[in-house]
């Protein structure tokens, strides 16, 4: 017995560099290509495979600003789908709502009033379009009692979505130094919100909502342009800089971009919009293989068959550079001939998936059939083929 290396090649049949995969649980590798950026922090991601495209200092918890107000919504979303709320319900304004997040602070503001009655989806639109920062109380208020403990359930629900280097002390991104974010985080929450709010999700692409007779345009730069941006949230204080959560999709592609510490509004917009077309312009998915699909087939020792179809139980799909698409080398390694008995499901091989700069990949394969072991005439004739032939058929 020995081991078996297989090799297939990016040719064009089989695409090209392996970057990134889709499991049923989460897998991502980081890009090669490189760029610059001004932006104290950039974080961009392909929401379908979750490769990384460009990571500066993506993991780092920094202030948020408005843009933490994605989690102040997926607080509201849950309770919508949920059916715990509606779009209807109306949420009372208090004078301390009033007070904190009216005009007088500085802040953004939907420009409540107390003593208002104000429904659930205005209040979405006032958040998202307006960045209402009285809103937000509203919200908070309404879901939580205070604004102190909704900040607190925020918190332990990041936790629970995963994004470990959130804090929030607020609804509203207002300056804190324990109130942080990391652009990572941000970005997968932006992902979560665009996969599992669908029904709200679009209230991000609105551009303008009026209000109390006040008309205010949406401060993402990128939704007045043609470049397929549907969302999500600016944010801005003087320690923060400007930054933007933003999405955009091309065909079947969609990229989700988090930038921090930007020194203006025109920096945001034109900063923003080069890394999301530098994304959708260096990188491409390729489908590789489709759940179930047989990889290849391998030889059995011993066995009633002589050949067990390798399968791979996931479909795999790639992020890849486009420059660097003919350089991957893909490997399938086994023991061979695979000894019988073999149940199918069983983990018999590895593809191996190498390509230059791109952290090495190895996915299982499982074999598709049944192959029971023969019996004693029947291994002893095999045996004997295999000292004269070489095979045990």
């Amino acid at each position: 017995m020995g081991f078996v290396i297989r090799f297939f090649l990016g040719r064009a049949g089989l695409t090209a560099i392996i970057f990134a995969l889709i499991f049923s649980t989460a897998h991502a590798s980081k890009a090669t290509a490189a760029t610059e950026t001004p932006a104290a922090r950039a974080y961009l991601v392909d929401a379908k495979t979750g490769a990384v495209l460009l990571d500066k200092n993506g993991s780092e918890p920094m202030p948020p600003a408005s843009m933490s107000k994605l989690m102040t919504l997926h607080m509201l979303f849950e309770r919508l789908r949920d059916g715990r709320l509606s779009l209807d319900d109306k949420f009372y304004v208090s004078e301390n709502a009033w007070r904190k997040g009216g005009a007088k602070t500085g802040g953004s503001t939907m420009f409540l009033e107390p003593g208002m009655r104000v429904r659930v989806e205005d209040l979405i639109r006032g958040i998202i379009v307006q960045s209402g920062n009285d809103a937000c109380i509203v919200v908070a208020e309404a879901i939580s009692g205070s604004e102190e403990a909704f900040a607190e359930e925020m918190t332990i629900r990041a936790r629970e979505l995963g994004l470990n280097d959130s804090t929030f002390k607020n609804s509203t991104g207002w300056p804190d130094p324990e109130h942080v974010m990391s652009p990572r985080d941000l970005a997968k929450l932006a992902k979560i919100t665009i996969e599992e709010f669908p029904d709200y999700y679009h209230y991000y692409g609105e551009t303008k909502f009026i209000y109390n007779g006040i008309s205010q345009p949406n401060r993402n730069p990128l939704l007045y342009k043609e470049m397929g941006v549907d969302g999500l949230k600016t944010g801005h204080t003087e320690e923060s800089g400007y930054g933007l959560a933003a999405s955009a999709v091309r065909g079947d592609r969609r990229l989700v971009l988090v930038v921090s510490g930007l020194a203006s509004q025109k920096m945001r917009s034109s900063e923003s919009e080069r890394l999301l077309e530098w994304g959708f312009r260096e990188f491409d998915n390729y489908a590789m293989f489709q759940s179930g699909d047989v990889v290849t087939d391998a030889e059995v020792w011993l066995g009633n068959k002589a050949n067990i179809p390798l399968i791979i139980e996931n479909g795999l799909t790639l992020t890849l550079p486009k420059r660097a698409r003919r350089e991957m080398v893909v490997k399938v390694m086994y023991q061979t001939p695979i000894p019988a008995p073999v149940t199918r499901g069983d983990k018999v091989a590895t593809l191996n998936i190498t390509a230059p700069g791109v952290d090495p990949i190895e996915i299982p394969l499982v074999a598709g059939d049944d192959v029971n072991k023969l019996g004693l005439t029947g291994r002893l004739a095999a045996a004997v083929n295999y000292i004269l032939w070489g095979t045990s058929e």
